[in-house]
């Protein structure tokens, strides 16, 4: 693989306090343990050096930095990503870049990308519009963006790259870059799905959907072969308004669980209905009807209330594995039920999560993400306490994905972890491998852009 110039050169604190304006963090400083924690827990990076951009004109030196200098140039939106904080390098960190230009009629934003997709769907769900994101509202607009974007609109509006109209993008020879359809189409093309492989996106134009109704929230039922079997079979059935997510697990202690369900296999479901209350409620009712609900916290809301809080000191140490399927047929059903029972993490689950719709009708071609065709994604789980269970969880999650793949060895990029290079070139089937390939090596020829699921540079030969 090549990479950028082994050799580095000493980073100056004091110059580049003096060439900023945002923060620099050094090791000595105050915040630095802080700065440098970020949402996986088992992840104790230590960088050299930890800027916290004011503007494009800070990420721009920053990038220019680590080229000049050789650093490892890790990048940070969210911060939940494991390639999120380096050992000895730089982190850019964009959290403090949250400016967000709202046009209401005419649907459209410009996001910076250290906004949460909880804070801009907060803030534009304030005159009853949406973008589309991902299923968790601490995660940056950033990175989620770059990998594609899968969550509670999918089959009503598609990815969130399906929203994605303009970017602006540092590259790795420090210039700043307004991309789109027009403008770069080979690089807009990359963005949409190919990850950080390219640049640091400093922002993004965004279409906004109305979604002034919506009904959703969290449906528990018992976890039994056919409830899950017929659950799976009324959510692609269900109309492109409902996005449902099935969560098998072991039942946690939550409070409104009735006792003799904890520790019991169930089903927790995350209902997404983006239409008109009446039609939603007609929606779910399938669903509760595949078994008496252990729970039913399904209800009319707002859109960003689907986002639930968070603890912001919630840090996991987990297992995972991602994969599309054709099916969850009975042999699935009966592998998931039967490894989730044989599991010592502190929690087990198979998330099993329709697709289709919206997202299915873009041609393959259109953008890096490679999916469109897949009708079923598969994560599978297992979170631990402590570091040194992590050699039986990867075994335990390694057989369990293994026991469920259909052949395909693809997964979602965003879901992916640190699981080498055979699965990351899966991640982009076909032709879409090559055209990243060419692509990065006329805008990263030195890969300086490698902290992440890492697409290389091509070698002379293969761009002949």
């Amino acid at each position: 693989m090549e990479s950028s110039p082994s050799h580095s050169t000493a980073i100056s604190i004091p110059q580049l306090r003096a060439d900023l304006n945002g923060r620099v963090i050094a090791p000595d400083d105050a915040g630095y343990d802080e700065a440098r924690t970020i949402f996986p827990g088992g992840i104790d990076r230590r960088p050299a050096v930890i800027v916290r951009a004011a503007d494009a004109t800070d990420v721009a030196h920053v990038v220019s930095l680590a080229r000049e200098t050789g650093q490892e140039l890790a990048v940070r939106s969210g911060g939940h990503s494991i390639y999120s904080v380096s050992e000895g390098g730089i982190v850019l960190d964009l959290s403090n870049m949250k400016e967000l230009q709202i046009d209401v009629e005419g649907r459209t934003a410009w996001a910076e990308t250290g906004l949460t997709a909880g804070e801009y769907t907060n803030s534009v769900g304030a005159h009853g519009l949406a973008t589309g994101f991902g299923d968790t509202g601490s995660v940056g607009v950033g990175g989620l963006t770059l990998g594609g974007g899968v969550g509670y609109l999918v089959r009503k509006h598609g990815l969130t790259i399906d929203d994605l109209l303009a970017a602006e993008i540092v590259t790795a020879d420090g210039e700043l870059r307004r991309v789109d359809a027009e403008s770069h189409p080979d690089l807009f093309w990359a963005i949409r799905g190919g990850g950080g492989n390219f640049g640091v996106a400093t922002r993004f134009k965004f279409r906004l959907h109305k979604v002034d109704q919506f009904v959703g929230g969290m449906l528990f039922l018992p976890a039994t072969h056919d409830v899950i079997h017929s659950f799976m079979a009324e959510a692609e059935a269900a109309p492109e308004e409902l996005s449902a997510i099935a969560n098998v697990m072991p039942a946690p202690p939550m409070p409104f669980l009735p006792e003799e369900y904890h520790g019991q296999l169930i089903v927790m479901a995350i209902m997404a209905y983006a239409g008109d209350t009446e039609a939603g409620e007609r929606a779910m009712a399938p669903f509760r009807a595949l078994a008496s609900p252990i729970a039913d916290m399904v209800r009319p809301m707002t859109y960003p209330e689907i986002y639930p809080p968070e603890e912001e000191d919630y840090h996991p140490m987990a297992a995972a594995r991602t994969m599309f399927v054709d099916a969850v047929d009975h042999r699935a059903v009966d592998t998931i039920m039967e490894k989730l029972q044989t599991s010592t993490a502190s929690m087990a689950v198979a998330q099993l999560r329709v697709l289709g719709g919206a997202m299915a009708r873009i041609p393959e071609d259109a953008t890096a993400f490679a999916h469109r065709g897949r009708p079923i994604m598969v994560n599978v789980a297992a979170l631990y306490e402590r570091p040194e269970d992590k050699t039986v969880n990867e075994a335990w999650i390694a057989d369990f994905a293994a026991e469920l793949n259909q052949g395909d060895t693809s997964g979602y990029v965003n879901f992916l972890g640190d699981e080498g290079e055979a699965r990351v070139r899966a991640a982009y089937p076909g032709s879409t491998w090559d055209r990243l390939v060419a692509i990065k090596r006329r805008y990263d020829p030195t890969n300086l852009f490698r902290l992440n699921q890492n697409v290389p540079p091509a070698t002379e030969e293969a761009g002949r």
